[in-house]
């Protein structure tokens, strides 16, 4: 049988969305009967991390396993719709690990800018209080300069600063992967 093992970002409640209220289960499989599309109907995972943030309902990551017909989607391929989804591990939320892979991105590309030094150590701590006055500093300096803007967008809510991270260059987001991978598999061993 033909499978694909991958990740798949779920809903707080642990329960499939789509008016599919069927509750998710670690070593439980979901089958889906009828012909599967992608974006429309099917049970969907993504090989990489990062494309798995592209569709995320939600921070609760899952490793998965789809089998049964597997349909891959775009080019490249960046998600598969599966008639068979089997929960590996996970049921975790991971909004802290990607709040700090966020964080780890903007400070790949700070040097771009000059940015302020509450910016940066925002950046760097995470500090929740620094936060909202890391966001004013940035959005005060984010006056049509590209890099501004986009620390600007590294310091918003994780899944949307983390979707944004998800879309930038291929080689960049190789080594973003590995490093969310080695984050999140670290999560799931415990």
């Amino acid at each position: 049988m033909k499978q694909v093992t991958g990740w798949w970002f779920g809903r707080e409640d642990r329960k499939l969305g789509y008016d599919d209220d069927r509750e998710i289960v670690i070593g439980k499989t979901h089958i889906v009967v009828g012909e599967i599309i992608p974006c429309k109907r099917g049970l969907h995972l993504s090989k990489r991390l990062l494309d798995a943030l592209n569709y995320a309902p939600g921070p609760v990551i899952y490793k998965v396993r789809g089998s049964g017909i597997i349909v891959p989607h775009g080019d490249p391929v960046d998600k598969y719709a599966c008639s068979e989804r089997t929960y590996l591990a996970g049921g975790v939320d991971i909004s802290e690990t990607l709040r700090a892979f966020a964080r780890s991105c903007a400070l790949e590309v700070v040097h771009l800018w000059n940015a302020p030094e509450i910016v940066i150590e925002y950046l760097k701590t995470g500090d929740r209080k620094l936060g909202a006055e890391a966001q004013e500093a940035v959005w005060d300096a984010a006056q049509a300069v590209w890099a501004a803007n986009w620390a600007a967008w590294a310091v918003q809510e994780a899944a949307w600063t983390a979707d944004w991270a998800a879309r930038a260059a291929r080689a960049v987001q190789e080594k973003q992967n590995k490093q969310l991978t080695i984050m999140v598999n670290d999560i799931l061993r415990g």
